[in-house]
């Protein structure tokens, strides 16, 4: 069925049952549920996804189409999609379908602000971009999969040239990444443009196939793999080097601030909303930085002092970002740092969390394409990926905190419980707020604390080094973007606050610079977390139980902000109900 067909019967159906109050209330629950499942499998299609069959999606044997006709079709859906929604009263549906209602509401809302501002003609940032993430690293099980994998790298001279396509667009009107942060990227396109098939990085898959499919299938699955990275994968990616370093990065904006795109400040409110689902300006949110960055300043020279360093805060950063004792000497080295930091959180995770996911994950390196101008790691579903590159700039004292935020009980915990939450709507398993999902990431962090994962004032220190580096983004994100400062200005005050190397500052500002509003989800996000957790410890008392608290937290999935904040306040009152 077409989406066309079912939206016809939603309004039909929504309109006969606003006939009679009673039976408003019976339906409003089915009609809403009717709504996002057929939104939800005309997205799949639309994106070239399919169900995997355990609770996640998989990808099809195609890439989506992202000319601008199909971006203004789905744009035209979203509207009739929403417009249907509104059509459905909010009172009249259960307290779980509401929260159903208001995350599809703003999933709506958000991807209506990014047709608005065509952000399809802006592929590609200082962080991700069109031609990222289409290889694979692991083999897969079946041959099916393979099968698919190919027809994907078929497909990418036509992705690669709708991208181009929009990319030109968007630098015909003003609309780019600053040319200052990209340079040197070129080197991660150049990585997939290796003539040598097997060792081009679409072709790891290859080398890892499972003994379960016949040798002779492996075989043809291997020379057609060979066939695609050849005739089609190597050609596409020579053709987006050539564009992207001659013709593109050339005629970049030369300006930094986000008000200065077209339509800039309303574009750039809208990116605070869209990362933060919070109705604050950027004004409020300087000064708030400014106070977050006065009352962490004051806890790092706590530690320092309890370090028995002698010396200012600015020399005890010099004595971090130089002393080789806090520097691994290999990738394994860091690997393995973070490894055994996820093997005693697993001891103590059960004393914070109730309810545990069966999925597990692996701690992996970044991939060598990427990880040059790649963020220090990045937690996912299946692997949580640490920046091995460059290692005098990843130091040890930090690795605790950036493993409890990405892998446990950060991003791939979280993750995976989403994914496991069979009570949550198959839209809600695979939706993610920046605002919820970074918050609860640098809470996180500060859970580390409580559980006894740092053991020396080092590392207590860069887990204060971590929470100050998310507290200044609250200033440098505004400042670039609302009061216009200098890329120069934002290194030298994020550098002088935290105890991150000079890559990660330059790295970092980057990605601010680039992606406007993002960093400012973090330290909202955990500062919200943290104050419905003194909310709920006040009113509770002695009865607050954290593992409950936790699982509340956890079991909603990911939500705006608000929504997070009825959730507990409606659990503070189920706990107050509970003792009585």
């Amino acid at each position: 069925m077409t989406m066309r067909p079912i939206l016809t019967f939603l309004f039909a159906f929504i309109a006969c049952a606003s006939l009679g109050g009673p039976a408003l209330a019976q339906q409003a629950d089915a009609q809403l549920r009717a709504l996002y499942e057929a939104d939800w499998a005309w997205s799949l299609t639309e994106y070239e996804q399919q169900d995997d069959g355990e609770g996640g999606i998989e990808p099809t044997a195609h890439l989506p189409r992202v000319d601008p006709a199909n971006q203004e079709r789905r744009a035209a859906h979203t509207r009739e999609t929403l417009a249907a929604l509104n059509r459905i009263p909010l009172d009249a549906l259960s307290e779980a379908e509401r929260i159903n209602a208001e995350v599809f509401r703003t999933n709506l809302e958000n991807a209506l602000t990014d047709a608005r501002f065509r952000e399809w003609e802006m592929p590609v940032n200082s962080d991700s971009a069109f031609w990222q993430y289409l290889d694979q690293r692991q083999g897969f099980r079946t041959a099916e999969e393979y099968r698919r994998y190919t027809g994907r790298m078929r497909d990418i001279p036509r992705f690669f040239a709708e991208n181009i396509a929009n990319m030109r667009a968007g630098l015909a009107r003003g609309f780019t990444p600053p040319r200052a942060t990209l340079a040197g990227r070129e080197s991660a396109i150049a990585a997939y443009a290796v003539a040598n098939v097997e060792q081009n990085p679409f072709y790891a898959a290859f080398n890892d196939m499972p003994s379960t499919i016949p040798a002779d299938e492996r075989e043809r699955l291997r020379s057609e793999g060979r066939a695609a990275i050849s005739e089609a994968v190597v050609p596409a990616f020579n053709d987006a080097l050539r564009f992207f370093r001659d013709e593109y990065v050339p005629h970049t904006r030369t300006t930094l601030a986000a008000t200065r795109l077209p339509d800039g400040r309303a574009y750039y409110a809208a990116q605070i909303r869209k990362y933060t689902t919070l109705d604050m300006s950027a004004e409020e949110i300087h000064q708030l930085g400014l106070r977050e960055v006065a009352r962490i300043d004051a806890e790092m020279r706590a530690v320092m002092r309890e370090s028995g360093f002698q010396g200012t805060l600015p020399e005890f950063l010099t004595f971090l970002r130089t002393d080789p004792q806090f520097y691994a000497r290999t990738p394994e080295e860091l690997l393995m740092v973070s490894s055994y930091v996820v093997n005693r959180v697993n001891a103590k995770i059960g004393d914070v969390i109730g309810t545990l996911p069966r999925r597990r994950f692996t701690v992996l390196p970044v991939p060598d394409a990427i990880a040059p101008y790649y963020t220090s790691g990045r937690g996912g579903l299946e692997s949580c990926l640490m920046n091995t590159y460059d290692l005098p700039s990843r130091p040890l004292y930090n690795i605790p905190a950036l493993t409890l935020h990405e892998c446990v009980p950060g991003h791939s915990l979280q993750a995976a419980l989403s994914e496991e939450g069979q009570s949550l709507p198959a839209f809600r398993r695979q939706t993610y707020f920046s605002g919820f999902g970074e918050g609860w990431g640098l809470y996180s962090e500060w859970l580390g604390e409580e559980m006894g994962i740092y053991r020396t004032p080092y590392e207590h220190f860069g887990r204060l080094s971590y929470e100050m580096w998310r507290a200044a983004r609250l200033v440098i994100d505004t400042g670039i973007h609302r009061y216009g400062w200098s890329r120069e200005r934002a290194i030298e005050y994020l550098a002088s606050h935290t105890a991150l190397s000079q890559r990660e500052v330059e790295t970092e500002v980057d990605r601010y610079i680039s992606w406007p509003g993002q960093a400012l989800a973090y330290k909202l996000g955990e500062l919200t977390i943290r104050r419905l957790r003194s909310e709920a410890e006040t009113a509770l008392g002695e009865r607050f139980d954290e593992r409950r608290f936790h699982d509340a937290i956890l079991a909603l999935g990911s939500t705006p902000l608000p929504v997070l904040e009825e959730r507990i306040h409606r659990f503070i009152e189920e706990e107050q109900a509970r003792a009585h």
